[in-house]
Formats: C-alpha cells, structure tokens, sequence
C-alpha cells in the first residue's frame, strides 16, 4: 500500500487547484489500517458465531442467544464490522488507483480477490461434500459459477456466506475504475465521483428499481464514499471539501446502518440492537480510519500488524462455513466448553488464513498480476 502525498494541482477542464501541505512524510505503509482490517473482521467472526441464529446453531447444538446469553447481543452488532470494511476499502482503492493506469488498476484488483477466494471456494465446496458434515454442498453447476463472483446477481446459490460483501465491492471498483482511473485520477475527478455518487445513491432509493439499486448501492455507497474522502483529508487535511465529503458520508452511513440493522424490541427476535450504538459503532469505524488519514496513528507502526492485514482476506473468507464444522467438532463431538471453543475456533481459523497466505496468496497473486499485466505479443 503506497503512500505518495504529492503537491499536485487537480488537473481536467478547469483551473489549478491549490493543494496544502501533506499531513505526513510518504511512508510505505499504513500498518495501523491493517489491524484495523483484523478487528473488523473479528468484529464479523464474533457477529457469525455467537451474535446470530441459523445454521451457526447447529454447530452449537442450540441457539447462541442460549449459550451466552449475556454476549450475545453485544456479539451481534459484529456486522457491523462490514460497514468499517466498505469505509477502509474506499480509502485503500482511492489510494492504489491514483496515478494507475486501467490495465494496471484491474490486474492488482483480480490477483489480490481471486488467489484466496478460489481456495476459500474449494475448501468449503470440498468440506461441506463429507458424508458427516450436516451443511448442504451446491451443486458441481453452482460451483462454477461461484468462481466468478458474480453468482448473486444471476441468482446462483451461494458457497461462501460472505461473498455478498465481494460483490458489493467489484461494483465499487468498477464504478472507480469508470469514472475516475480510466481518464485518470485527480482531486477534481474523485470530489466530482463522490457527488455524483451520492446523489445517485440517493435518487436510487427514492426510484425503487432493483437495477438502480444494485449500480448505485445506497446502503453501502456512503461508507465507500467516505474512505474516499478520508483519503482526500490523508493528501491533505485542510481541503474542506474533502471535510463536507466525509461528514455527508458518515450522517448517511449512520442512516442507512441504523435502517437496515435496527428493529423494535420483539421478544421472538433473535437480536435487539440499539440504534444508538449502531451510530456510536458506525462513528468510530469513520473516526479510527480519520485519525489513521491525518497521521495521527503513525507510531501504530509495528511489523506484526503487517501480518495481520495479510490475514484478514482469508479469514475473512473461510471463518463462517469453515468455523460452523469447526464448532460442532470441538464443542458438540468434543464436548469442549462454549467459550473455548469460540477462542480455538477464531484461533483455528486464523491458522488456515495464515496457510493461504503463505502458501497460496504470496505466490499466486503475484503470478497473476504478471500475467495480466505481461504486454501483449503483436499479431
């Protein structure tokens, strides 16, 4: 993750943009936004094991509401965790793909999703195929299609739970890629996107129309959104502009959380949340990448967390299907306690991230991005 914080002017059809003083010194990368990618993606495991019911309980053997019954409430506000996600993502791709070239921008994109996915696909696909594991394989047609990562919008059954969230994010980067990395990246260009995407986002809820809805994605457009501002304020702190991008982002982040997570109390509903902590949670995930933006996490820059960001993909992708056998070995055919089974399952998990790390994403994702960038022989 590259860092340049050149003085630049914003260039296209109007005049020079002044640009301040950078907030840093360029530094090579922000190991601060990579533990904070793990605690985001913890946030999901805690949401996926014990803040939820469904298919989770049958690796319980019961519903988490029974077995922590004082956690799991709090456990369920671990969804939130993809909202802190959507916001780093936008900061993360505003900064790769300034200064990129198209080809470029694609290349580091699809070698970085795929190498892990893959496998996280194939080990579920194989794992869920056992004769004593209780969870439903898709079809060998399904399958292929879920090597795409476009099988929800064709309506393919699903063999990651989380993939929602990859999809989700190929729209965004198609979206960047369209509006801001093919004429190439400026000041001017990103301010113009987050506009037009908002207001876009905006008149698609009013629309109703499913199409609009999936282009524009109001309910998660402002947390990208605002990454992206927060990566303006990272260039430079004192671009107001940039300031009004983020806090337009985060009151309609915050609207869109609490919309689509809160509920009135009911007592035959698995979760009662509060709206006010949704806000609160909501709030911190934009503050903690802000003070990440304006360099005030610099000290945060310790090497482990480097590894820590490199496990986050992975275990992001396997810890849900993968940690429901997990849990039903340990806790219902092992008979280990609840607790530690939730702390050898996330441990267990992060195991297998680090052995696709290590043996799958180091070498293939750079294969890939040669290949895909290799200039092309004449005809």
């Amino acid at each position: 993750m590259t860092n340049t914080l050149p003085r630049v002017r914003a260039a296209g059809g109007g005049g020079p943009t002044a640009e301040h003083a950078p907030v840093a010194a360029p530094v090579s990368r922000l190991r601060a936004l990579d533990g904070l990618r793990l605690i985001a993606a913890l946030m999901v495991a805690l949401y996926h094991y014990g803040g939820r019911s469904g298919d989770i309980s049958k690796g319980w053997g019961a519903s988490p509401k029974k077995l922590f019954p004082a956690a799991h409430e709090w456990f369920s506000y671990g969804c939130l965790g993809v909202q802190i996600f959507f916001v780093i993502s936008g900061f993360v791709i505003c900064m790769s793909g300034w200064g990129r070239p198209l080809r470029s921008f694609f290349a580091s994109r699809v070698s970085r999703l795929y190498p892990a996915y893959w496998t996280a696909i194939l080990l579920v696909t194989a794992v869920f195929a056992l004769p004593w594991v209780v969870y439903q394989a898709v079809t060998p047609s399904a399958f292929l299609v879920n090597l795409t990562m476009v099988q929800m919008p064709l309506g393919v059954p699903r063999v990651l739970g989380v993939c929602w969230t990859l999809w989700a994010e190929l729209r965004f980067y198609a979206l960047f890629a369209l509006c801001v990395v093919l004429p190439g990246a400026t000041r001017r260009r990103v301010v113009l996107f987050c506009a037009g995407w908002t207001l876009a986002a905006a008149l698609a809820t009013t629309a109703h129309q499913p199409f609009l809805d999936a282009v524009f994605m109001p309910e998660y457009a402002p947390f990208f959104i605002g990454g992206m501002g927060l990566y303006l304020l990272h260039r430079d702190r004192r671009d107001i502009t940039a300031w009004g991008i983020v806090a337009v982002s985060w009151a309609i982040g915050q609207h869109e959380a609490v919309a689509g997570l809160w509920h009135k109390p009911n007592p035959a509903a698995f979760s009662n949340r509060h709206a006010w902590v949704i806000i609160a949670i909501v709030t911190l995930g934009f503050v903690l990448v802000g003070a990440i933006a304006l360099g005030h996490l610099r000290r945060a820059n310790w090497r482990w967390l480097t590894v820590a960001g490199a496990l986050t993909y992975p275990f992001y992708l396997v810890h849900e299907h993968l940690g429901w056998v997990v849990v039903g070995v340990l806790h219902r055919e092992l008979g280990i306690p609840a607790p530690a089974t939730f702390a050898l399952t996330i441990a267990a998990m992060l195991g297998l991230a680090w052995l696709m790390n290590r043996y799958v994403e180091r070498w293939a994702t750079p294969l890939l991005r040669r290949a895909l960038t290799r200039p092309r022989t004449p005809s």
